[in-house]
């Protein structure tokens, strides 16, 4: 029997192996629940704040942190996976009276279902899709953003060299974007566009990397790095061009390392389609994930390889 060819780097992550949760300040702790909890299905994370001035909320293997504060409103929107379209739908119909007079909205596309929270953040929401989002039915597979003409290959390129992880531009419909890999089927995505771009208002995101370290003195050496949190975090905001040093596009990176302590931390997901009418005993946790396909699956093209690890730890070692 011929023997069965593999192509191995389809489940190559590079260097960031996990887009684990989007910070977005709110200033009302009960509409943020009315919108992530009731609307979306989501899950508060029963272990993390649980007090009224901060929410952690679980979406898969990922989260949402809604401290209190002046709200933030992310420039692009966030792709979500939820297990029914119509079910969101329902919840979302219910939702309209209770998000009366704020910047609430939904509208159903042929793909996804477009969701706007009480402050203006956008969402798109899918049903699973193991091809295109690999074998899950609830989670958080890339993040997009909004970027000037002309950034999107300065910002790929700036992921591949400083943070070792594949990158490329893709172009369609949508425009061109910079595809950055950020875990396994995961990424973040910045689009082009000729319109205005608003300030940046201290929203950020967090990944893990397993070189922590090399990542860490690129920024510097450049004086990227606007915060020394702790022996297992840093965090950085402007991505620049490599070769003038022209800033690109802002936004806060937490980075922290696969020794944190909260790394691979395992997340509750409820099942939103319980309710005390309706009760089916054993059924009040989901899981997220979802089995896998016993069809061969095509990977999507690999974005342009990052530079080796190796070879940028040999070159690391070499300058000491």
């Amino acid at each position: 029997m011929a023997q069965q060819v593999y192509d191995r780097k389809a489940e190559d992550l590079g260097n960031l192996v996990g887009l684990e949760h989007v910070n977005l300040r709110i200033n009302n702790q009960g509409l943020a629940s009315e919108f992530y909890l009731s609307a979306l299905g989501l899950t508060r994370d029963p272990f993390m704040f649980p007090g009224t001035n901060n929410m952690w909320v679980n979406v898969g293997n990922s989260q949402f942190h809604l401290p209190t504060g002046e709200p933030n409103v992310l420039r692009g929107h966030v792709g979500l996976v939820v297990p029914s379209l119509e079910e969101l739908c329902e919840r979302l119909g219910e939702a309209k009276k209770k998000l009366a007079d704020t910047k609430f909205d939904c509208k159903q596309h042929n793909a996804y279902v477009e969701a706007t929270c009480p402050w203006g953040n956008k969402f798109r929401l899918y049903e699973p899709d193991e091809e295109r989002f690999g074998a899950i039915n609830l989670g958080m597979p890339y993040v997009e953003f909004t970027v000037p003409e002309g950034a999107a290959d300065g910002i790929a390129r700036f992921y591949r060299e400083i943070f070792y992880t594949p990158a490329c531009v893709k172009e369609n419909g949508e425009g061109r974007a910079a595809h950055v890999r950020a875990g396994a089927r995961q990424e973040l995505v910045f689009r082009e566009t000729d319109r205005k771009i608003p300030e940046f208002d201290g929203h950020h995101l967090q990944v893990y990397a397993q070189e922590f370290s090399g990542p860490h003195d690129e920024l510097d050496k450049r004086g990227l790095i606007t915060e020394e949190s702790d022996q297992y975090q840093y965090r950085w905001q402007d991505i620049v061009c490599l070769e003038t040093g022209k800033l690109l596009f802002t936004i806060e990176h937490e980075v922290r390392s696969c020794t944190h302590p909260l790394y691979n931390r395992k997340m509750v997901n409820r099942n939103p389609s319980q309710n005390n009418r309706h009760y089916q005993m054993g059924a009040d946790e989901w899981d997220w994930t979802l089995p896998r396909s016993t069809k061969k699956i095509e990977p999507a093209p690999a974005p342009e390889p990052a530079t080796p690890l190796a070879k940028r730890r040999a070159t690391r070692m070499a300058a000491m």
